[in-house]
């Protein structure tokens, strides 16, 4: 759909709001680890917000697929990664605030938000699955997308006092709205992208793309957040696959499987800016003691780090047996077995991976016991045969 004139004065109009909405006060906060501890599952609507009510033949609506959905992302997450924490802003028929559902993903120091809802356009032939980050709009559609999820903001009370003047109706709003900042555009574009994948390649739905709208719910979150629209409701087809518990266990296990590639995705970056730092200096040597021969070195998985001493018996590290310390700058690292060679390190992590400890790493030794980055021992071990 093309830009129309209007549209794009509006967009020029909103600039000028832009030194008001980035103040301190509204700012997301800087951007934290990557590592995810704790996810918040957004279930969209609820109470007396029934969301979309599709095309009528049926008469479960927007709310009760999405509620559906959330619960079974998240019990798929619980169950494959019980290390991360699962948080839900609704878990029954209940009408929460746009402004609520933000603060408690802001206030738990979630690591990921996903919002869950359905589309509904006014023509049938409209069907497919789509993710929003925030930003602004590139069409209308997607504007008036925003406006339809926004106006959730007009059946609560004290509305001034939680929004101010800002109306959901109002496109010149909404492009205020979508000219705040976001420190994590990037982690949301790559969460949202891994789902699109899902859902083509896994659940054959139609692909509609990472878009970008100023959806109230995804904009004042402060940390990677995207919000889901399983597909639309209007359409006769895709509503019946909606409804349906086989659609619902189908979609849900695709945003399940998103997860778990985003999260590989960042524990890998996480493990290479590892390798990268310095080798640490103290109490190492005594630490670490099972030394490499000159020239060679020691490859190692490290399970955790803490800045409070562990003990080092197998009941405080899911039964492995042989772990050993060393300490770095104040804090504790944990290390379990030992490899001459990167493929047996890589049979290490797998292993220490099943015992619980999902990102675990591989790092390396010298012959001093010093830790160096990876790629210094890759090379090493490549020169040596």
């Amino acid at each position: 759909m093309q830009v129309t004139g209007r549209y794009k004065a509006i967009i020029i109009a909103g600039v000028a709001a832009l030194a008001v909405l980035c103040t301190a006060s509204t700012m997301p906060k800087t951007a934290k680890s990557e590592a995810i501890k704790r996810i918040v599952i957004d279930a969209g609507h609820g109470g007396k917000d029934p969301g979309n009510l599709g095309t009528g033949r049926y008469k479960i609506t927007e709310k009760t697929i999405a509620l559906n959905v959330a619960k079974k992302v998240g019990g798929y997450i619980s169950e494959a990664f019980p290390d991360v924490e699962v948080l839900y802003t609704r878990s029954d028929d209940t009408f929460i605030p746009l402004h609520e559902r933000t603060k408690f993903a802001n206030t738990k120091g979630a690591d990921l938000f996903i919002s869950v809802h359905c589309d509904a356009f006014t023509k049938e032939s409209a069907k497919g699955a789509g993710s929003f980050v925030m930003g602004p709009a590139k069409t209308e559609a997607n504007l008036k997308a925003a406006q339809r999820e926004n106006s959730a903001i007009l059946l609560e009370e004290n509305r001034e006092e939680n929004y101010g003047d800002f109306d959901p109706n109002s496109p010149e709003g909404l492009i205020e709205l979508s000219l705040r900042q976001n420190a994590h555009i990037k982690q949301s574009l790559k969460f949202a992208k891994h789902v699109q994948d899902q859902f083509r390649t896994r659940v054959g739905r139609t692909d509609r793309g990472v878009r970008q709208a100023p959806y109230w719910v995804i904009s004042f979150t402060t940390m990677p957040s995207v919000l889901v629209e399983l597909g639309f409701l209007t359409n006769r087809e895709e509503e019946d696959f909606l409804v349906s518990t086989q659609g619902q266990d189908y979609l849900a296990s695709a945003i399940y499987r998103a997860f778990k590639d985003y999260k590989i995705e960042l524990e890998k970056i996480e493990a290479a800016k590892e390798a990268e730092r310095p080798a640490p200096v103290a109490n190492q040597n005594e630490a670490v003691t099972e030394k490499a021969a000159p020239g060679e070195v020691v490859f190692r998985v490290q399970l955790l780090s803490s800045s409070q001493k562990v003990e080092t018996v197998p009941g405080n590290f899911n039964g492995l047996k042989g772990v050993t310390e060393y300490s770095e700058n104040g804090t504790y690292k944990y290390l379990w077995g030992a490899a001459k060679d990167y493929d047996s390190a890589k049979e290490m992590q797998k292993n220490v991976r099943k015992t619980g400890y999902k990102g675990a790493f591989i790092v390396a030794f010298d012959a001093e016991n010093h830790r160096i980055p990876l790629k210094d021992a890759l090379e090493a071990v490549t020169v040596n045969e």
